[in-house]
């Protein structure tokens, strides 16, 4: 394997896990401004509840950087950051 190659193999491994770890603590912070009773309309509510189940389903199948874009939705709707 060409060091080239190995960097970029390592550097791929690495953000994966990276995003994969970057996803539950997205989902704590979520679940953590649900539980305060967010300022928000029933709708944002509803359609924030539905991004976190999602990005939840997302970092299950190993799409974690669709996961964490998904989860940052729902943060951006709740005011989480």
């Amino acid at each position: 394997m060409t060091p080239r190659l190995l960097v970029s193999a390592i550097t791929l491994f690495a953000s994966s896990a990276a995003l994969a770890f970057h996803c539950p603590a997205d989902m704590k912070k979520i679940d953590a401004a649900l539980s305060a009773g967010p300022k928000v309309s029933a709708e944002q509510l509803t359609e924030a509840k539905k991004l976190r189940a999602e990005g939840e389903t997302l970092h299950k199948a190993g799409k974690h950087q669709e996961s964490v874009d998904t989860l940052a939705k729902a943060m951006a709707i709740l005011g989480v950051k």
